[in-house]
Formats: C-alpha cells, sequence, structure tokens
C-alpha cells in the first residue's frame, strides 16, 4: 500500500485501477481496503484515499473530488465546467437541489446525465480554459453564465454577482454569452448577466435583492450605501430602495468566533450595536427592514415580501420616498474615499 499511497499524494488523493495493480496491489488487497474504508470507490477503476475522503466538507470538497475522478475515468477530453468548475475557482454559488459533476466538450449543444456526472457539448474558446492544480475547467465569466442557462434564478444571479465580486466585468459576462444565441434557456442567461452588480456582498445579498426587485417599486436599487453615523463611523447598508434600507443578516454574524461564527463580541453586544446602528438611521431618516435566509424560501417567501412591502411603505409615510440630497452628497464622497 505504500506505493500506492505515494501515487494518491501525487493525484490529490485519487487511484486508478491500473495505478494500484502497478504499484502492486493484487485485486483481493484492492477489494479488501475498499472493505475497510481505506480506499473509497469514486468511479468505476478510480479509488480515493478514504481518510482524505471523509475529511473534506461534503459539498465543496468532495464535489471536486469526484470532479477529478470523472474527468480521470474519461477517454476524451473534458474541462469542469457549470458547478464543478465553480467549486475549482472558489466562486460563491447556490447549490441546486440535486447536485451533479459538471463536465464539458466541444461539440453541438447537447446534454446528458450518467452515473451522477452531467455531460455538456457546447462550444468554447482555448482561452477559456483555465487549469486549477492541474485540472482543467472553464473560466469564471463562462462558468457563470453556464450556471445561469442551466439552472435559471436564482443561481445564475448568485453565479453572476459573485463572478464580478471576482474580478469579472460586466463586459466579460456579455462576452461570454454572446456565442449562446441560440441555445436552450438564453433568455435566462441574459437577465443574470444584465442583474448582475459587483457592489454585492454575498450569496444572501443577492437572494436579497432579487426580493427588493419583486416588490415592483419604481425606484433605483443602490447597493453597499454608505451612511455616517453621529459618532463619525460609518454604516454600509446592504440594499437601499428609496429611504428604506433592507439588510440582510446571516445567523454567523451573532455567533462567535469561537463557536464556528463570525462574531468578535458576545452575541448581547452585537444586537445592541445593532440597535444603536438603526436609531442613527431612524434619526437621518432611513427606515429598515431585516431579511434572514429562510425568508428567501417557500411559504416564508410570501410572508417576507407582505412585510418587506409594508415596512417600506410605513418608510415613505413618514420620510418620504427619496433621500435627502444632503445624504447623496455625502454618499459620493465616502464611496471615493473607499475607492481611493
Amino acid at each position: 500500500m505504500h506505493k500506492a499511497r505515494a501515487v494518491m499524494a501525487a493525484n490529490h488523493g485519487l487511484l486508478t485501477r491500473s495505478q494500484a495493480l502497478d504499484s502492486g496491489l493484487s485485486p483481493a488487497y484492492i477489494s479488501s481496503y475498499i472493505r475497510s474504508g481505506e480506499l473509497v470507490i469514486l468511479r468505476r477503476g478510480v479509488y480515493a484515499d478514504g481518510e482524505l475522503w471523509r475529511s473534506l466538507d461534503v459539498h465543496r470538497g468532495q464535489h471536486r473530488l469526484r470532479t477529478r475522478a470523472a474527468i480521470l475515468a474519461m477517454r476524451r477530453s473534458w474541462v469542469a465546467s457549470h458547478d464543478s468548475a465553480a467549486h475549482e475557482l472558489g466562486l460563491d454559488i447556490l447549490l441546486p437541489p440535486d447536485p451533479h459533476v459538471h463536465i464539458t466538450r466541444p461539440g453541438f449543444t447537447a446534454a446528458w446525465t450518467e452515473r451522477g456526472v452531467k455531460h455538456h457539448l457546447a462550444r468554447y474558446l482555448d482561452e477559456q480554459v483555465v487549469h486549477v492544480d492541474g485540472l482543467p475547467a472553464l473560466d469564471l465569466a463562462r462558468t457563470a453564465v453556464d450556471i445561469a442557462r442551466e439552472h435559471g434564478t436564482p443561481y445564475g444571479e448568485v453565479a453572476c454577482d459573485s463572478a464580478m465580486r471576482k474580478g469579472v466585468s460586466k463586459a466579460d459576462l456579455v462576452a461570454a454569452c454572446a456565442p449562446m444565441v441560440s441555445w436552450p434557456h438564453v433568455v435566462r442567461t441574459r437577465a443574470a448577466v444584465e442583474f448582475a452588480r459587483p457592489e454585492t456582498g454575498s450569496v444572501a445579498e443577492t437572494l436579497g435583492r432579487l426580493m427588493v426587485e419583486e416588490l415592483g417599486i419604481d425606484a433605483p436599487i443602490e447597493i453597499q450605501f454608505p451612511v455616517r453615523r453621529p459618532d463619525g463611523r460609518v454604516a454600509w447598508l446592504d440594499i437601499l430602495l428609496g429611504c428604506h434600507a433592507f439588510e440582510v443578516d446571516g445567523k454567523a454574524k451573532y455567533v462567535p468566533i469561537e463557536q464556528g461564527g463570525l462574531s468578535h463580541r458576545p452575541t448581547e453586544e452585537v444586537v445592541w450595536e445593532e440597535k444603536r446602528r438603526e436609531r442613527d438611521l431612524h434619526r437621518v431618516g432611513i427606515g429598515t427592514s431585516r431579511v434572514v435566509f429562510e425568508d428567501f424560501w417557500g411559504a416564508r417567501r410570501r410572508t417576507a415580501l407582505q412585510r418587506m412591502r409594508e415596512e417600506y411603505d410605513d418608510t415613505a409615510r413618514r420620510f418620504g420616498i427619496s433621500l435627502p440630497e444632503r445624504l447623496l452628497r455625502e454618499a459620493r464622497e465616502l464611496r471615493g474615499r473607499r475607492s481611493a
């Protein structure tokens, strides 16, 4: 097993049956290692180091190893694409209910699924292929628009926003989408590209912005809008519509770091500071709504949308529908300093 482990160490934890046999493992030994869990079957004739496999997180780490195993088992030349490329490239995405490994090779547009792997035939340019630790994958822009075309809303909007956060320009997304003129679902792909903005800070904020747009209020949406507080600190608002801010909250912001969260302070201090922040916003004429991840789905979504509209209307009655010029001017100055 020593030689086999050396091969796996040099191959991202993977071992083909041929490599196992060449390393001196007999078929009987291979079977025994599989039964003991030292080897895990990922594809027919492709094994993973069992200890490594169990140490990886299910969503990203194990998916990446499955992708490498799938491509290793292919006779033709394929590249990682869609969700699989996103995991390789570190793109923040929303996981579909039934995730697959996705691979692509050039050809007339077609797709089929076999043993948990979705094979895509689609045209792409050589310069759209990047290599991540030796694995060929389609680049950020192409991956984002592929996800939009494959999964639709909100997966595409999340992927395109995430790509822009990583430095992809709107022009890059438009160019990646351009060859898909007659491809299936290109309309929803274009919609996701049009929606994308680099200021959106997270997957949850993208989902929150989609909900705010769903309210159907005819006003421009500001993202990461800065407001100076009385003590000189700046409050960066996730989403601003007129005089009303929609703040997207995740549970992790209230959980201390030592418990796996993001907070450097006790929970009660975080909540108290949040209350003071809202008070300061109300003093300058900005109302607030808070949205959590559970609000994005099913019956909770309908209830949340109704509440958000009522809170927006209440703000409009109290403060109007347009921000004072003073706040707009100050925001331009603060954004200018941040980008300088």
